[in-house]
């Protein structure tokens, strides 16, 4: 009877393992470039699945959540304007009645930064929604550093 039990078990074990995949369609780097000894440019760039995509910086209001990001503040450094990101493809999508802008297989996302060090790390956050043609996923978090040097 401890075996029959034990074996049952393996078994749902086994199928309801399968059945609960983990999906992990976008995966993040980071890199920098330093443009002079006052400023520096942050590249975090996404490579996204195929069939996969991530939305935008700037989803109208009522659509999916916008990609975002937030540095950690730093007296090293300073923010030189907003995160900048190429041109977006569009799609209506029926789900929010509306055009939603979205980037697939790969985005690189920069922020330039002014350096009051020679040497910092740039921290943050990436907040971003990754959807297929069937599901869309929950919001996840991406944490980056990168030292400029």
């Amino acid at each position: 009877m401890k075996k029959l039990s034990l074996v049952i078990i393996t078994v749902l074990c086994t199928v309801f393992g399968a059945a609960a995949q983990i999906y992990n369609p976008v995966k993040w780097t980071v890199a920098s470039k330093k443009l002079n000894s006052k400023e520096a440019v942050v590249f975090v760039k996404a490579t996204i699945q195929e069939g996969w995509h991530i939305y935008g910086l700037n989803v109208p209001e009522g659509g999916p959540i916008s990609t975002s990001f937030q540095f950690t503040p730093s007296k090293d450094f300073a923010l030189n304007g907003k995160v900048a990101a190429p041109n977006p493809q569009s799609k209506y999508e029926k789900d929010f009645k509306m055009n939603v802008p979205f980037y697939a297989k790969e985005v690189t996302f920069q922020q330039k930064v002014k350096l009051n060090k020679d040497q910092t790390t740039v921290k943050g956050v990436v907040e971003f929604m990754a959807c297929d043609k069937s599901q869309c996923l929950p919001p996840e978090e991406y944490a980056f550093n990168v030292t400029i040097k």
